[in-house]
């Protein structure tokens, strides 16, 4: 399937009201993918990764990685083979850099295998400050020397093992930390780690390359450094983040779907705050249920207080969830107070949701009051980033009328081909412009 240009202006026109069946698979994890390519770099030997999500993100890093000196080589529509005896330390190209804030996830890889590597300042979805300083500082501990200008250079004489104790538990954060510590000579422990089940993969991949990881899953993992890693082949976990939008769009739309190879096992906490909500899923075997006659009542507290869904770190409800969780609720019946803790402007795509007829009162940059349920309009309206797009496009799938999503590219940096995917359950999305055919992988 033929990708879309990196500045491609895409417009979704999204006929709503119409009920969706059928199956579904949920795309490789977007956030398990990034990491996982550019820990290739850590090894001289071929790598062969299946079930990447081919999207924007993924193609833009494939980009950055071919730019020092790797061969990345697509070998069908979600296969990808990369390998890296060549590297150069060049300066990353800060226009590729600007287009991802993945490009910083190669500062461990490169410094494990040049020595100095130069990044500019990471780009990605301007959802208020997302800090850098728990990389910087976790680098610092393994060895790495760090200098900032208008651009990030680090350099090494040599990774060492340490004890490593992370101010916050940062995905990307602990990501970059995982990859300098499996190449660092001896036992790294590192300390108030992020657990996520995508870090959870970077470390299971990480393992198959010849690592020796312990603690995966936990908050505390013990890395034994230094030893020779190797090529290997690899299949991503599915994305939970895109189980979750679909779990929303199903519930708001009142239809059945079954979503196929669903990775049960990291959805509790999804599916407990949907069940918050009055969205009953059932699992059956590797996959996920969504019925179409949910309750869609919001569950009050004990002695029928307003309940609070917030996002926390994992295994709680994922803040890349939020979004969808927001949209869902505005067509379920009572009132729900949604508190995002992580980023500071999340919150502010909730005005497009009010001028289509979402009652929500938005307190502050963090929280806002949902009283539901409200027929949704159709509208015209612009896509701020990957999650609150996506939820845009689920409240258009809803709504009556037909609206328009300016900038949904957006949507496209984080879910593949999501147009055609959902058009095969019936939903009516035009995209323009229309997508090129294929011509190979």
């Amino acid at each position: 399937m033929a990708q879309a240009q990196p500045h491609e202006k895409v417009q979704y026109i999204v006929e709503g009201g119409h009920r969706l069946s059928g199956e579904i698979r949920p795309s490789g994890n977007k956030n398990a993918a990034l990491p996982i390519i550019a820990a290739c770099l850590l090894t001289d030997r071929p790598v062969r990764l299946s079930n990447v999500p081919r999207i924007r993100d993924v193609e833009a890093l494939v980009e950055l990685i071919g730019s020092v000196g790797a061969k990345a080589v697509w070998l069908g529509q979600n296969e990808l083979e990369i390998e890296a005896a060549d590297l150069r330390p060049a300066d990353l190209d800060p226009h590729l850099c600007a287009r991802i804030r993945a490009s910083i996830l190669l500062a461990g890889p490169m410094l494990a295998r040049c020595g100095k590597v130069t990044l500019p300042p990471p780009g990605g979805d301007v959802i208020g400050r997302r800090r850098v300083d728990t990389h910087f500082l976790a680098l610092r501990e393994l060895g790495a020397q760090i200098t900032v200008d208008s651009a990030y250079h680090f350099s090494t004489e040599g990774l060492a093992g340490a004890d490593v104790f992370l101010d916050e538990p940062s995905v990307t954060g602990t990501e970059n930390a995982l990859c300098a510590a499996v190449a660092a000579e001896g036992t790294t422990i590192l300390r108030n780690c992020a657990s996520e089940p995508h870090v959870q993969d970077l470390a299971h991949f990480l393992i198959a390359l010849g690592a020796r990881i312990e603690g995966i899953g936990t908050n505390t993992m013990i890395i034994h450094g230094g030893l020779p890693l190797k090529g290997a082949s690899y299949r991503i976990g599915p994305d939970h983040i895109e189980v979750g939008s679909l779990i929303g769009l199903a519930a708001v739309t009142r239809s059945e779907i079954i979503i196929r190879d669903a990775g049960v096992e990291h959805l509790r906490s999804t599916l407990m705050t949907f069940a918050r909500l009055g969205i009953v899923c059932r699992i059956d075997g590797d996959d996920l249920i969504v019925s179409a006659d949910q309750e869609m009542k919001i569950q009050a507290d004990f002695g029928g207080h307003i309940p609070k869904i917030e996002d926390q770190p994992w295994p709680a409800f994922p803040a890349d969830t939020m979004s969808i969780a927001i949209v869902t609720a505005t067509q379920c019946d009572g009132v729900v107070l949604m508190f995002e803790k992580m980023f500071e402007s999340r919150m502010f795509f909730v005005d497009k949701l009010i001028a289509m007829g979402a009652r929500i009162v938005l307190c502050d940059p963090h929280r806002a009051i949902v009283a539901g349920s409200s027929q949704l309009r159709a509208a015209t309206v612009e896509s701020p980033d990957i999650r609150a797009g996506m939820a845009m496009l689920i409240a258009a799938l809803c709504a009556e009328g037909t609206s328009v999503i300016n900038n949904a590219q957006q949507i496209e940096r984080g879910y593949e081909l999501i147009d055609q995917r959902l058009n095969a359950l019936g939903a009516k999305i035009t995209r323009v412009p229309p997508r090129e055919p294929a011509t190979g992988a």
